[in-house]
Order: C-alpha cells, then sequence, then structure tokens
C-alpha cells in the first residue's frame, strides 16, 4: 500500500482518526497584496493549466507558481520540495512520491524537519485526494517526532488549481475546513499558506 491506496473509511478506520468537516480553519486570517508581475503571469500561463486541464499540466502552471511565490514571499527560508518519495512507514502504508512537501527548513536537497503542510494536487476530484494527504500528513507528523521535531498540526491542501481545501491534523482528528477557496481569491489562498509558514 502506499499514500495513493488509500481511501477516506479505511484511513479512518486504520489510524483510528475522527473527521471533522464542520470547521472554518481560518474565519479571520487577511488577505495579502499580489505582486502584480506574479498575478499577470499566472492569469496568462494560467489559462494553459486549465485548457490542457491535467493533473499534472495544474500541477506545473497553477499549483508550482503559486507555491514558489509562497516561497519568495518567506525570504526563501521554507523547503518546497515538489515530486520526493517520502518513505515513513512502509508495513503502515506510509510510503510513497508527494506532491509537495512544504518545511520550515530553507534545505532544498532533500526533505527536513519540522514539515509544515503536505499538497496533493489532483485532476477535477477533489475527494479522491482527501485520504492520500491524510496519509501523507499522518507520516509528516510521524516525521517529525522520529526527527525530534514534533509539531503540534500538521497541514495538508488537496487542490485542483483553481480550488483549494485545506485540511488541518492534530493528534488523530483531522479537521477538514468548512470553506473552499477558488483562484479568484488566490490574495486569500496565499495568505493562508503565508500564515501556515510564518
Amino acid at each position: 500500500m502506499a499514500y495513493a491506496n488509500f481511501r477516506l473509511d479505511s484511513i479512518t478506520r486504520q489510524f483510528a482518526l475522527t473527521i471533522d468537516e464542520t470547521t472554518d480553519l481560518f474565519p479571520d486570517l487577511p488577505a495579502v497584496a499580489l505582486r502584480p508581475d506574479f498575478q499577470a503571469q499566472l492569469t496568462r500561463i494560467g489559462s494553459l493549466a486549465l485548457r490542457v486541464s491535467t493533473e499534472k499540466s495544474r500541477s506545473e502552471f497553477l499549483i508550482a507558481p503559486i507555491l514558489a511565490e509562497l516561497w519568495l514571499l518567506n525570504d526563501q527560508q521554507i523547503g518546497v520540495l515538489s515530486g520526493v518519495e517520502f518513505d515513513v512507514d512502509e508495513s503502515q502504508g506510509l510510503n510513497g512520491f508527494c506532491d509537495y512537501i512544504i518545511t520550515r527548513s530553507p534545505e532544498l536537497i532533500f526533505v527536513r524537519a519540522p514539515i509544515l503542510m503536505m499538497v496533493e494536487a489532483k485532476n477535477e476530484d477533489m475527494k479522491k485526494g482527501y485520504a492520500e494527504c491524510i496519509a501523507e500528513m499522518i507520516a509528516a507528523q510521524r516525521f517529525n517526532v522520529q526527527s525530534c521535531s514534533p509539531t503540534e498540526k500538521i497541514y495538508g491542501v488537496v487542490t485542483i488549481g483553481e480550488k483549494w481545501k485545506f485540511m488541518e491534523l492534530e493528534g488523530t482528528t483531522v479537521r477538514i475546513d468548512s470553506h473552499d477557496y477558488y483562484i479568484e481569491h488566490l490574495d486569500k489562498i496565499l495568505g493562508i499558506l503565508l500564515h501556515l509558514t510564518a
């Protein structure tokens, strides 16, 4: 088994998780002002992602530029790793490749604790990505503990590029944000991402 093989019902049973879908995780976070050149570039290449409309095109032309902007807004002091293998506990199915891992460390060659967030890119089907992202969050939680850098919460995002859904893992409780965020409000999405990496 690997991250992509989990389903929401099976992962909930296997790790004795409580799922909460009623919480608005970020009700009062302010939006951030977008740099005009970043916004203009994303508008130009974002249409390419949506016209090609594959998971890879959305990942490369929408999601990656947003995460690169997050890296720049953090003065390059966080790690944004793309397409990395992240094997934590193969016996539990916590292994495989992750679309994006965001860490507190500026190290970009390998994954270094503490991990802050997992970002899972999907093609049209958001719910299919929930279980996969939750499995990655559990792996990140364990990785941080094993690395003597435990964090109270791990965050996850499932996105198809134009729609973003945030999640939070605290202990064995997974909160799936009751609010959806859309690319039209990218300033709010970046505001949340900045808050989570602060």
